[in-house]
């Protein structure tokens, strides 16, 4: 399944506001992409490192939290972002 790309937002706002709705663009892209996929399909990796697409969801949920609500807000980033037994449907949602 080809899922195709949309084209991103164009603001003529305030930085904080561009911020958000870039954030939001990036991680509804990377939803599309994962939609419709099982829990075996999403734990595959193609290559030796062992990168998946549910560690890739995780690990972007991991870095907004991070640099979002750590690095900009100040505040402490939720600290179960990398549950091993955690499915896809959760590390989407999180």
């Amino acid at each position: 399944m080809v899922v195709a790309d949309q084209k991103p937002p164009r603001l003529a706002s305030g930085e904080a506001e561009t911020l958000r709705a870039l954030l939001q663009y990036q991680r509804e892209s990377l939803v599309r992409k994962v939609a419709g996929l099982d829990e075996t399909s999403a734990r595959w990796s193609p290559v030796g490192s062992g990168t998946s697409l549910l560690w890739l969801i995780r690990h972007m949920t991991s870095a907004e939290a991070t640099w979002v609500l750590h690095r900009f807000a100040g505040q402490d980033p939720p600290s179960d972002g990398d549950a091993p037994d955690g499915t896809l449907q959760a590390a989407v949602d999180g």
